[in-house]
């Protein structure tokens, strides 16, 4: 008789759970997001003559010369199966990619052979697609782009100050580093010519 009293109540507290965790509160949080933070809850989508376009949170992937490249992708920027590449610190495959994007990232944007790449530019984000690069590794890109684009000095300036309005402050002012989404900017370096 006390195992079924027990049995009885361990499936009164899953139905009760159930409700409470498995409906309610999402349901709630679903709420509140759409209330609160209606863009960031809908994925920070992005829309162009009505169409969604992106998402500022999705890296996409930027080859030609004319606009600002992302870090690399090891899963060429697909946001389904979201991963790195798992090369370790002492793989010669790793080691390899970083000394070929290196001197791609150099010889493309013509600098100088001894030129310190971003690091951002050589390896893989976590994800593969973060959509995030230092203001330095931006920097860096602007001749590419002028020369690519036919920009002048003037017209180069104003790329300069492009990419320096689209530098974001760390979260909070304090965590992370300085940033610049590459998909917003380029999106605007479009809509500029």
């Amino acid at each position: 008789m006390q195992l079924k009293t027990h049995i009885i109540t361990s499936i009164k507290i899953l139905a009760i759970m159930t409700i409470l965790t498995g409906v309610l509160y999402p349901v709630l949080m679903t709420v509140i997001a759409q209330l609160v933070f209606p863009n960031k809850s809908n994925g920070s989508m992005i829309e162009k003559n009505g169409e969604v376009i992106g998402s500022e949170l999705i890296a996409q992937k930027f080859q030609s010369d004319k606009y600002f490249w992302n870090r690399p992708s090891a899963i060429d920027y697909n946001p389904l199966p979201s991963g790195a590449s798992n090369l370790g610190p002492t793989s010669k495959a790793l080691k390899d990619f970083v000394e070929e994007r290196r001197k791609h990232f150099i010889e493309k944007n013509f600098l100088p052979p001894n030129t310190i790449v971003p690091t951002e530019m050589l390896f893989a984000s976590g994800s593969g697609i973060d959509p995030h690069i230092s203001p330095e590794a931006a920097f860096l890109q602007v001749n590419r782009i002028a020369q690519t684009r036919g920009f002048d000095e003037q017209k180069k300036v104003l790329l300069k100050t492009l990419v320096q309005n689209h530098i974001e402050a760390p979260q909070f002012g304090f965590l992370g580093e300085p940033r610049v989404n590459v998909v917003m900017l380029n999106l605007e370096l479009d809509e500029k010519k």
